[in-house]
């Protein structure tokens, strides 16, 4: 299983929020280069990294930040938030993001999505964040009635090869992730699915292992010191 340490960006500068909520946006540390060299350190080989600014204006803001960590360390580079258009995901392939992930448009514009894989292949992953099992988009101020595992099967047949699952309630929380949804999503689809959300300790890593999941992110649990990013990477290995 893949550890995915996580930085997510406001105003360039690292932040977790509580469940999404950006009000309760709470800078984790100064830098998201030197931060982002600490996971390499540590052994990562890929990071997630999450323009809420963008996410919220539907555009790019925060995108030097991403390009910075691409060049100046050898992760591989997850992206997702403000992602909107073709030009947009073009904008990241051509310049050393490793996976550029949709979200509010997998369930707004799935046509896109579909475009986006025959043109980008396994670069595109998909980001399901849901709230009591049903997706929300536009930095998750948005709900829908879409059950999460309808729209994870739709997404599989336009050929996606990694899902991002992120059960809102659980984000930021420190409170376990939640196995249940995510061992019915990794049943449902023949996908990679990657954890999000509520991860913890140690515990939590080896139970999304023995549930088969393809990764896990992780971000304030490394923040706050409840997870060590190195014997989580060595117990993955």
């Amino acid at each position: 299983m893949i550890i995915l340490p996580a930085i997510d960006i406001i105003d360039g500068k690292p932040v977790r929020l509580f469940k999404g909520d950006f009000k309760t946006a709470e800078q984790v540390a100064e830098n998201a280069l030197e931060t982002a060299k600490s996971f390499e350190n540590a052994g990562a080989d890929w990071i997630h990294m999450v323009d809420l600014d963008g996410s919220l204006q539907k555009k790019r803001v925060n995108s030097e930040v991403f390009l910075s960590v691409a060049k100046n360390t050898g992760l591989k580079v997850e992206v997702g938030g403000g992602i909107r258009t073709l030009e947009d995901i073009e904008f990241y392939a051509q310049n050393g993001i490793s996976r550029i992930i949709l979200g509010s448009v997998a369930l707004k514009n799935p046509e896109l999505v579909r475009q986006a894989v025959n043109e980008f292949k396994d670069l595109i992953a998909v980001g399901i964040d849901a709230k009591n099992g049903y997706a929300a988009a536009e930095g998750w101020t948005q709900s829908s009635k879409v059950y999460f595992i309808d729209l994870a099967r739709q997404m599989e047949e336009m050929g996606v090869k990694n899902i991002i699952y992120t059960d809102i309630s659980k984000d930021g929380t420190l409170s376990g992730p939640n196995i249940e949804q995510l061992s019915e999503l990794n049943n449902a689809v023949s996908c990679n699915i990657i954890a999000s959300g509520g991860v913890t300790n140690i515990g939590d890593i080896i139970a999304l292992k023995d549930k088969e999941m393809y990764g896990a992110i992780c971000g304030k649990s490394i923040y706050k010191g409840t997870l060590d990013l190195k014997e989580a990477i060595e117990v993955c290995r």
